[in-house]
């Protein structure tokens, strides 16, 4: 067991929660995915993709020196 006075604790803590969160929020997103058709499967990916672009995409890799 991990002595919860040692400094840095709190923020492992939180990380925990943080992911426990997005993964209930991934869960819970499937619940409603399971009931779709595929038509609103497949828009759903489109949005999803273009989220992940908006968020991620070209400019985190431009920004890369070699």
């Amino acid at each position: 067991m991990t002595d919860q006075t040692r400094w840095g604790i709190d923020q492992v803590q939180v990380k925990n929660k943080a992911i426990k969160y997005q993964k209930d929020l991934v869960s819970r997103a499937m619940e409603h995915v399971v009931k779709m058709d595929e038509s609103g499967i497949t828009d759903l990916m489109i949005q999803i993709e273009a989220e992940y672009e908006r968020k991620y995409g070209k400019n985190k890799t431009d920004k890369v020196v070699l």
